[in-house]
């Protein structure tokens, strides 16, 4: 949900100078010249090593073939890259290269890292880049893309796999050998790319969901719906903050916020307030103490009052990413960083920009954060930036 209690990210970097860039190394197939798919998926970092994912074709991008999948580790003290190991593609070959292969970000546990990729396949591997297990996603009724990532619950992996045609569900698989856990058919969603959150709500774990027509609360140790609220979703991961879960679509439409303790149909009971339109913008919100903060295209920021619903001011911010999304840090403020055009934004009522930082490589991932370091994952570039010690 973009919250961290590292207090020590740094406040600029970039420029001329480089300030503050510790590392900076090639991402999978650039140095090769390799055309790239859009690669929206971010880095993850876990203890002292970053791991991104990548796919790029050996020519320009083509539509009539699939990529090579890549799955890459890189020390975190300075870059160096511990291993690039290619993972086999999955069943789906893709017409329309506008959602890319590249959308899920991985998830990591102390013994694999889960990774997915849009031509419909879920691996498994060690922290030595070998594959522990593959499992390919059929049906694979997507629409335009698979984007949803891997969310990790005690032994289970879970996948969000809203598509056409009534085919949606939800599957959980095996931690350890990726054999079925379960799965729940989901016939009255449509499609939907974005990535459930993990929550704990009055003391038991929920799984918050945003589909195509409902934002929905679920046990995540079955997948059963626990409660369900009239909305429309589609790429935005829900926020958990002040009592309330939010969400909106992404691609334009209201959005709502639900208390999610009730039970069954909640539409007429638990729903707290609406905003009439938010505007487009595929990176998920993230909230501050008493507020919500969301960036739309064409780079327009919104501070919403979390108590009310109240859009408390709106701003531009020339050059932001909407895609990625944003953090806010113990010290209130919130960063809508990426490897391009980059804000640190003082949380509260009242708009103060903290600093304005670029890398010159923008692109759509949203940032790690680990050991008072930012990681940021452009077009061709990793970048680590922090202050030097």
């Amino acid at each position: 949900m973009g919250q961290t209690d590292d207090a020590k990210l740094p406040l600029v970097w970039g420029g001329k100078d480089n300030l503050n860039v510790l590392w900076k190394v090639p991402l999978p197939g650039v140095e090769a010249g390799a055309g790239q798919d859009q690669n929206q998926s971010s880095p993850v970092v876990f203890r002292d090593r970053v791991y991104v994912t990548a796919s790029y074709w050996s020519g320009k991008p083509d539509g009539t073939k699939k990529p090579e999948h890549r799955a890459a580790c890189y020390r975190l003290a300075d870059g160096k890259e511990l291993w690039n190991v290619p993972v086999p593609p999955g069943p789906w070959q893709f017409s329309d290269l506008r959602g890319g292969y590249t959308a899920p970000t991985p998830a990591i546990d102390a013994e694999r890292v889960y990774v997915g990729f849009g031509s419909s396949v879920l691996a498994a591997l060690d922290h030595r880049g070998a594959i522990v297990w593959r499992k390919e996603i059929v049906p694979h009724k997507f629409d335009v893309a698979f984007a949803a990532s891997p969310v990790l619950f005690e032994e289970t992996v879970i996948l969000q796999c809203d598509q056409l045609d009534r085919e949606s569900r939800i599957l959980a698989f095996d931690r350890t050998t990726g054999e079925s856990k379960w799965e729940q058919k989901r016939p009255k969603v449509g499609f939907a790319h974005s990535t459930p959150t993990l929550a704990v709500v009055a003391g038991k774990p929920q799984l918050l969901v945003s589909a195509s027509n409902a934002l929905q609360g679920l046990d995540p140790r079955t997948g059963e719906i626990r409660w369900t609220c009239e909305a429309k979703g589609d790429t935005v991961s829900p926020v958990f903050a002040g009592g309330i879960v939010y969400c909106d679509s992404g691609r334009g439409g209201p959005g709502l916020a639900v208390e999610p303790t009730g039970a069954g149909d909640v539409t007429k009971t638990h729903r707290k307030w609406t905003i009439k339109t938010v505007k487009e913008g595929y990176g998920s919100p993230v909230a501050s103490g008493d507020f919500l903060y969301r960036l739309s295209n064409p780079d327009v920021f919104a501070c919403i009052r979390l108590s009310t619903g109240e859009v408390v001011y709106t701003e531009r911010l020339p050059g932001v990413s909407a895609s990625a999304s944003p953090v806010a840090d113990p010290n209130g403020r919130v960063y809508f960083a990426s490897a391009g055009k980059s804000y640190v934004v003082k949380a509260g009522e009242k708009f103060e920009i903290l600093a304005t930082n670029d890398l010159g490589d923008g692109g759509p991932a949203s940032p790690a954060v680990a050991d008072g370091k930012l990681i940021l994952k452009g077009r061709k570039w990793l970048f680590c930036v922090g202050t030097a010690r």
